[in-house]
């Protein structure tokens, strides 16, 4: 069994405030102007009071505070007292603010665009507060220890908690409002992801080749990236295992087809594996270390 998190992986900042005050208003908007008046069950405790809403007219601020409630406890046994305080603020202020903003007009009453634009809208605000590695509460808690002890993408953990609150929406509406609800909840997981690692994208690139030296200061001074040199024992051919070197390159996407040509122009029978590096720190690539650098 996974350890309980350590007390410092969630310090309770200024920043962090800012990130869930913000992000709570702002999936507030989004509740009031797309989904609650489409009936997009987004899942989580909010699709839920959407649900009840429907069936018997219940308050959504009401029904998410009361849902909200017991699991804090979970939060605070699973994840820790630090952890539980952002949560606690996160759960008070979305449903104060989906009360609050409750006089907000319906942006659009065409579905498919509430689908769309509200998980947009909704996955930047649950993407701030889980920035702040807190949560609005409700079913978030769960997805958040899931994706503490699972090691699961947040986007990912979200997905699978909430797509069970979406199944329970067949309860209320037909299929078709569910359907909308899934395109939704795709949405909302894909924005929270995009909120945590970026729109910046990289290649890592894996070189096997005969010409390594060749192609690493080819790839020094056409693309000015480092490349890191790996020993490494080939298994193809009929003598088995020898020793070979294998060259670790990562560049933007908007330099890869330059790094390709230059490896093809060295050795066009090199051996490359491409992979997608969402999230990369280092020289090169996070201002941070580049200003760093120059002031060595």
């Amino acid at each position: 069994m996974k350890n309980k998190p350590k007390a410092s992986q969630y310090p309770l900042q200024a920043i962090d405030i800012v990130f869930i005050v913000v992000g709570s208003f702002i999936a507030a908007v989004s509740f009031n102007a797309f989904l609650l008046p489409n009936f997009i069950v987004s899942g989580g405790v909010s699709g839920l009071s959407t649900i009840l809403n429907n069936l018997f007219s219940w308050n959504p601020s009401i029904v998410q505070l009361a849902f909200n409630i017991p699991l804090l406890f979970i939060c605070f046994i699973a994840l820790g007292k630090e952890a539980g305080f952002k949560t606690i603020i996160g759960s008070l202020i979305l449903p104060i603010f989906i009360g609050l903003l409750s006089f907000i007009e319906p942006w659009t009453l065409n579905p498919l665009l509430a689908a769309l634009f509200g998980g947009i809208t909704t996955g930047i605000g649950i993407g701030l507060v889980f920035k702040a590695k807190a949560s609005t509460g409700g079913t978030s808690i769960i997805a958040q220890v899931i994706h503490v002890y699972l090691r699961l993408p947040l986007g990912t953990s979200v997905a699978l908690v909430d797509g069970l609150v979406i199944v329970t929406a067949l309860i209320a509406f037909d299929g078709e409002v569910v359907m909308f609800s899934i395109i939704s909840l795709f949405v909302i997981s894909r924005t929270i992801d995009l909120v945590q690692v970026g729109f910046n994208r990289s290649k890592n690139v894996l070189i096997i080749s005969e010409k390594a030296a060749e192609i690493r200061m080819a790839i020094y001074q056409n693309i000015n990236r480092g490349v890191t040199n790996l020993s490494i024992s080939g298994g193809y051919g009929e003598y088995g295992a020898n020793d070979k070197e294998m060259l670790m390159c990562v560049v933007d996407e908007q330099e890869f087809t330059f790094l390709r040509e230059t490896i093809l122009s060295v050795d066009p029978h090199a051996f490359v594996v491409v992979m997608s590096a969402s999230e990369v720190w280092g020289k090169g690539f996070t201002l941070a270390k580049d200003s760093t650098s120059e002031n060595l």
